[in-house]
Parts: structure tokens; sequence; C-alpha cells
């Protein structure tokens, strides 16, 4: 069943509006498309009625921007009435290719640059939206969840100074860390995980594979990414293996302990295809290395899931890993800043985010249950026999 066809069986909290901020007006687009089709295609006998009052339109983009001073200082400006709309902003805080002028100096927008920028929009519609509501795939200060020493705990901070600003959901993907809710108790808070989109996409782009424990395995590349990967070996039907990093504790390199060694944790990968599920690549180091690991124990093909893919030591190492033949395939997903140069790589695949989203954003729109959609064990299922099925075919 088409989501255009779903059954309604809420009145929308209120007129629907999406904001699109500076480093993600593409995504912006592309999820308002899906909105914008599915609502006028919907029945429902109740449409013409004032609790649906706006309910198809043509674009429920709002326009804003966030003008500068010549010192630098903004401003958060919204260019067209959202009194009582049920708010929906969309915020990618890595992107880097955004640039703002300051005496005269290009600077490139940091996360705290981006974050300043919501801040700012949501203060323009404060006391005129109805709801306000935060989608920000990549959780700002994620990786600062907890306190080791004399630290501060940015995540915690940023996620209460949003609830306060009036803030009722916050949306991220893939959580560094989950626990990082319990700064908000009483506000709306999802980490969604893209696992059914992996698996579609991979699917996908690879048609000779035997989903099965005795051709395929599922890798996690540190202790800490255990659960995730769990989940896909759990839902299809797979073993599972763990990388343990060895750091030298000794020294900070980069500002963080540089690692060692990887030791494996499992059977054997030999004749394998295997899947290294984690949430980002930053520099790649860590992925790169677990992937000639496997390489070296004679996998066959190995494929790298992640969900953000951030690149920040450039492509040159992915491009040699690809040419040695020690990667076969990257995927990671459109919900951060994805450069020109690395759309183009023939071991990149971008997996598409935008409609789960607008999925995510029209379930909240009608105070829907996200039951569903947060867990896509059924969706998976179906996808991997549909693969099954066209490969005897």
């Amino acid at each position: 069943m088409g989501h255009s066809e779903k059954k309604i069986e809420t009145i929308p909290v209120a007129p629907l509006g999406l904001i699109a901020l500076d480093g993600c007006r593409e995504l912006g687009r592309n999820v308002d498309r899906y909105l914008v089709q599915w609502r006028k295609e919907r029945e429902n006998e109740h449409k013409d009625t004032q609790p649906f009052a706006e309910y198809e339109k043509d674009s429920y983009l709002v326009s804003v921007s966030t003008p500068r001073f010549g010192s630098g200082e903004a401003k958060g400006q919204l260019n067209e009435s959202v009194r009582g709309d049920d708010l929906y902003l969309i915020v990618d805080v890595t992107n880097y290719n955004i640039t703002y002028s300051m005496a005269g100096q290009v600077n490139h927008m940091s996360p705290d640059d981006h974050f300043q920028n919501l801040k700012r929009v949501i203060a323009a519609a404060n006391g005129k939206a109805r709801r306000l509501n935060v989608i920000m795939p990549f959780l700002y200060e994620g990786r600062q969840h907890k306190r080791d020493g004399r630290e501060s705990l940015d995540c915690a901070t940023a996620l209460q100074e949003l609830t306060a600003m009036g803030v009722e959901n916050i949306i991220t993907f893939d959580a560094h860390d989950p626990r990082v809710q319990n700064a908000i108790p009483r506000k709306g808070f999802e980490t969604v995980q893209p696992s059914y989109q992996f698996i579609k996409h991979l699917l996908l782009h690879e048609k000779d594979l035997q989903i099965d424990a005795d051709h395929m395995m599922v890798i996690s590349p540190d202790e800490g990414g255990t659960k995730r990967a769990v989940f896909f070996a759990n839902v299809l039907g797979l073993d599972l293996g763990m990388f343990y990093k060895r750091r030298d504790y000794s020294q900070v390199v980069d500002g963080r302990n540089p690692i060692v060694a990887h030791d494996f944790l499992g059977t054997s990968v030999e004749g394998k295809d295997v899947i290294i599920i984690d949430d980002m690549i930053s520099s790649g180091e860590s992925m790169l290395d677990v992937a000639k690991e496997l390489k070296r124990r004679k996998a066959r093909k190995v494929f790298c899931c992640a969900t953000f893919g951030l690149f920040t030591s450039g492509l040159a190492k992915f491009d040699e890993y690809y040419s040695n033949g020690l990667i076969d395939r990257v995927l990671t997903t459109n919900l951060v800043y994805q450069t020109p140069e690395l759309l183009d790589r023939p071991w990149y695949t971008s997996v598409e985010m935008s409609k789960y989203i607008a999925l995510i954003i029209d379930s909240l729109n009608h105070d829907d249950s996200l039951s569903s959609l947060l867990s896509p064990v059924d969706r998976i299922h179906r996808a991997v026999e549909k693969y099954r099925a066209e490969q005897k075919g």
C-alpha cells in the first residue's frame, strides 16, 4: 500500500510548514515533493473541512533567510507567515560548503554556525507557530555525549537549549549514544536507524549475493557499534563478527588516542561477503583498516555501510583501497553534505533518505504512531524475499 493510500484516522495538528536551512536546501526540496504528491493523491472524505485547511498545497516550504552583518553577526528572518503552523526545521550541521563573509574574509560554516542559525530561525518563529519540531540528522555535538574528567556536556546542553526555546520534538538519525535523550525527558526525542534503506540499496546494486549464514556476515568495526550490527545480523539471519580496537592511551593525536591494532572476534570470513556497519565514516581510517583485515582473512566482497559519510581526510585512501580490491562498495546516506567528487566515485552509493523523512513528518503532523516506521523488520524481510525470488527467476 502506497503512503498516499494510508488511512487517515487523525486530523492534522495544524497546517504543515517545512523549513530547510542553508546547507540542506536540496534535501528539503526532495522531502517537500513527497509530501505534496502524497497529500494530493490521498483520498479522505474530510479533506474539505476546516481541520484540513491548507492540507493540499503546491509546496510546504517556508522561505527563511539568515543574513549577516559586516561584523559576521547574523539574524534569523521569516519571509512569510507561519502563524498557527506545525513547523519542521531541517538542518545539516556538517555542511562546510556554506560560506559567509566577515570583515572581507570568506569563512566556511562550522557546526556551531549552523546550530546558531537554527536557533535564530526558531526565535523568529517562536510565539507564532503552533508547534516547533527539529529534524537534525547528524546530532549536533552528539559525539560529546558523556563526560570524561573535566569536560563539557555539549550535546545535553544543546538539546536543553532547543527545548527551552519551545521545540517539542527532535528527530535525529543514528545518534552516537541515544541516552543523551535523558537530558530532555519531557520532550519528544527519536533516533532513527536507516537499516532498511541500506539493505534496499545494497540489494539494488549487487546482483550476486547469497543472503544466508554460509555466504554472508555482518561486522561491527568496534565494540561500541555492536548493537547496530546485532540488529542487522538478526534480521538477515547472518553471523556476527566484531573488531576490538587496541589504542595507545599514552598519547593523543588529532584529539584522540591512536589505534594500535584491530583484533577480530568471530568465525571465519573466508569466501564470505561481509557488511561492515557503523554510524559514521569520519576520516575513514578505522573502516579501511577493518576492510583490509577482512580481505587479509580472505573475505570475498567487503561492503562498508555508514549513516554519515563525512570523509574528513578526503577520498584518496578510498580510491586506493578500491583500486587494490580491498573494498567493493561504500554506502552512506544523503542526510549530510556530499561533494560532487564523492557522488562520482565508482565505489560509492548514495542512500536516499528523503522519502523516509517525509514519512516521519507526515505521521507526526497527524500525531500518528511512528512505531511501524522505526521498526523496519517486515520491510527488510519483504525486500530480501523479493531479491531471492528475482534471483531464482
